[in-house]
């Protein structure tokens, strides 16, 4: 098998769950990951376990590689039903739609499906048609989310995407049109060149496009990128902190005003339109995560799989499970895990997550106009959100 990460354990021969006192999987839910590491090129902020053609990577014979770590994973725990997949990339869709429908098939024979299971997938919006659409939702797609990033084609060809500005809302109208339930446009803000109107632009389409989520990130800028180094020569400005505060904010006003409710801190939602996947993340259930890199945590383990597609086929081949370490959560890893995931939502934190110094914290947060202190909760306040990582690090 091959060795642990700096920050974890090896793994047993027999599985990632091997050895740990048994703890009752999914009792917060159970969902399902599935990591499809292609991608037709690598945009210039992407730091994501992300393949291209051009690096001798192919994606022929993938399907079978994860229904081979799923009949693994089936041999390590009994879950109750899956309730949520999310396939995330990547590009999940550069695999024919059927590929992917036999991902789901696979899933649903080996666990069985919860009522009203949500099975979302992302995509590039270059590459969907509605014919692809359709594939998709006719094997049982039901949640989709679109990389749109913005409306401005002079932002996107500083992100280094593919698509046309107006590709994204014309794909997320077709996913509307083929039957998908719920449909999401992704935005990232804060990028170089990127103007206020720009930003209010994407705002306006993503409105158009009448879909029920929109999830709006500030641009990260993270080492080892194309981005990250054309910034170290000076040909692009670093991201402006104030700047990005303003586009939250803008996004807030714009998409509430609309009727879509800030769940979490970076994702609006009409009533039911939210990600019941995220939702298991942030809520602390658990999840197997297949394919390369990806990341699971099922029964208070944690665990990540090979990187490279190569090492994640060779291992499979040799009848082997792909993860490279894992880590067993104590129960004050958990509770600080609970207090980092949970004050991200509007539903705020449980005050019995905190020790007596959180507590502290959350108290002079109060006075400080960052949290709202409702009953046995902590919430956030709007200039809370933005201050979202320091809160937390005080609680903890």
């Amino acid at each position: 098998m091959p060795g642990a990460l700096p920050s974890g354990e090896p793994v047993p021969a027999d599985g990632p769950l091997s050895g740990v006192p048994p703890r009752k999987a999914g009792e917060r839910g159970f969902g399902v990951y599935v990591h499809v590491p292609f991608c037709a090129s690598r945009c210039g902020y992407c730091d994501f376990n992300t393949y291209t053609p051009s690096e001798g990577v192919t994606s022929a014979g993938y399907a079978d590689q994860v229904l081979e770590e799923l009949a693994l994973a089936s041999r390590a725990v009994d879950p109750p039903a899956v309730s949520t997949i999310f396939v995330g990339g990547g590009t999940p869709t550069l695999l024919p739609a059927a590929e992917l429908g036999r991902i789901i098939a696979g899933i649903e024979k080996t666990w069985g499906f919860a009522p009203g299971a949500e099975i979302t997938t992302e995509a590039n919006p270059e590459t969907v048609t509605p014919a692809y659409l359709a594939e998709l939702r006719a094997a049982g797609f039901t949640r989709i989310s679109l990389g749109m990033q913005s409306a401005a084609a002079h932002v996107l060809a500083v992100l280094d995407r593919r698509h046309t500005a107006g590709r994204a809302v014309a794909a997320a109208a077709e996913a509307r049109a083929a039957g998908f339930e719920h449909v999401n446009l992704d935005l990232i803000y804060g990028t170089p060149g990127e103007t206020a109107e720009d930003f209010e632009r994407s705002l306006a389409a993503v409105l158009e496009a009448g879909v029920d989520h929109v999830s709006a990130y500030a641009l990260i800028v993270e080492d080892g990128t194309r981005m990250a180094a054309r910034m170290r020569r000076g040909e692009l400005p670093y991201p402006d902190d104030d700047v990005a505060a303003d586009r939250y904010l803008a996004a807030t006003s714009t998409l509430e005003g609309a009727g879509l409710a800030n769940y979490e801190v970076s994702n609006w939602a009409l009533p039911g339109g939210e990600c019941q996947h995220n939702l298991l993340y942030w809520r602390g259930g658990d999840w197997w995560g297949f394919g390369p890199g990806a990341h699971s945590h099922v029964a208070g383990v944690r665990w990540w799989n090979v990187k490279h597609p190569s090492a994640y086929a060779s291992a499979l081949a040799a009848g082997q499970f792909p993860a490279a370490g894992r880590e067993v959560l104590g129960d004050e890893d958990r509770r600080i895990e609970e207090i980092m995931l949970r004050l991200r939502l509007a539903e705020g934190l449980p005050l019995s997550y905190l020790d007596d110094a959180g507590r502290t914290a959350a108290s002079r947060a109060a006075e400080d106009g960052l949290l709202v202190l409702d009953g046995d909760r902590a919430v956030l306040t709007l200039r809370g959100r933005l201050l979202a990582d320091a809160v937390i690090r005080d609680l903890t």
